[in-house]
């Protein structure tokens, strides 16, 4: 069983039933990961009210990572130049994960974040 982060662009595929199916079937083994601002973007991004409960109900299978200032200054100083990239990569090592996966060009070129393996989707 892996620990898997997921960036908030695949958080939206797989809440909104996004891309393939077989995303979500890949994930079911696993212990999955969120940062509590994929959440926020993710309501924000798309006008979602709350409450909301099919989403609600989503999320809640999900393990939040805590967004604390340890996070916060580690994203602040990189590696990327976009803020909420780095904050989700910081997010990721604080966990431990061994994946982080998006679909976010950038961030795939940097193939590993500590000891994560970057990539779209899981090929365990």
């Amino acid at each position: 069983m892996a620990k898997v982060f997921l960036d908030v662009n695949r958080l939206i595929d797989l809440t909104q039933g996004r891309g393939d199916q077989s995303f979500a079937l890949s994930l079911e083994s696993h212990q999955v990961y969120i940062s509590p601002l994929s959440v926020h973007i993710m309501f924000y991004l798309g006008k979602i009210i709350v409450p909301n409960r099919r989403i609600g109900g989503a999320i809640s299978q999900f393990k939040i990572i805590n967004l604390t200032k340890t996070v916060l200054d580690k994203a602040l100083a990189g590696p990327a130049t976009d803020l909420e990239d780095n904050i989700q990569l910081h997010s990721c090592a604080e966990e431990d994960c061994d994946y982080f996966l998006t679909s976010d060009k950038n961030i795939l070129k940097m193939k590993f974040f500590g000891k994560a393996r970057i990539a779209p989707g899981l090929s365990i």
